[in-house]
């Protein structure tokens, strides 16, 4: 039997569009391992993300070190489940680069989920505490401010949900 190719599977989404869920369900996948932005940021910088602006400066330290060890990852032939927010030009700039680098397949799963169902979803989420992260009705109009969906010209192979 042919051996897969590594596939580097990234999620596109708004907060509570459901690509954690997406993620844990991908990485399931013999030979995949799912690497979680809210995981690594909860343990790394406890009590340290207070605002938007914290959050996207700790995510930033985090992606210079993740990034490397994705490749080596993908390279080794070990899938990759990225779940971190491919939501923006840059970020999906910086997760090309890992594609680029590890000359791997790849997809971005891209959850369109409405706002209102977001929000929902959010509201339940903050209230259960089961999420590391407790998100304000105002915080995530801000970063919802900055989504850009994902357009065919960026290169990537899209599966829309």
């Amino acid at each position: 039997m042919p051996k897969l190719l590594p596939t580097l599977h990234l999620l596109c989404g708004k907060i509570a569009s459901g690509k954690s869920t997406l993620a844990k369900k991908l990485a399931k996948t013999p030979g995949t391992v799912i690497i979680s932005e809210d995981v690594w940021l909860a343990h790394l910088y406890p009590d340290n993300i207070k605002s938007v602006s914290d959050y996207v400066r700790h995510a930033s330290n985090l992606r210079g070190v993740i990034g490397p060890h994705v490749t080596d990852l993908l390279r080794i032939g070990v899938s990759v489940v990225l779940d971190f927010p491919a939501n923006t030009v840059g970020d999906r700039k910086w997760m090309r680069s890992i594609i680029d680098r590890a000359e791997s397949s790849h997809v971005l799963h891209f959850l369109d989920v409405p706002d209102d169902k977001c929000l929902t979803r959010l509201r339940a989420r903050n209230t259960s505490g089961a999420h590391a992260f407790v998100v304000a009705d105002t915080e995530f109009d801000l970063i919802t401010s900055y989504f850009v969906a994902p357009q065919q010209e960026e290169g990537f192979n899209i599966i829309r949900y």
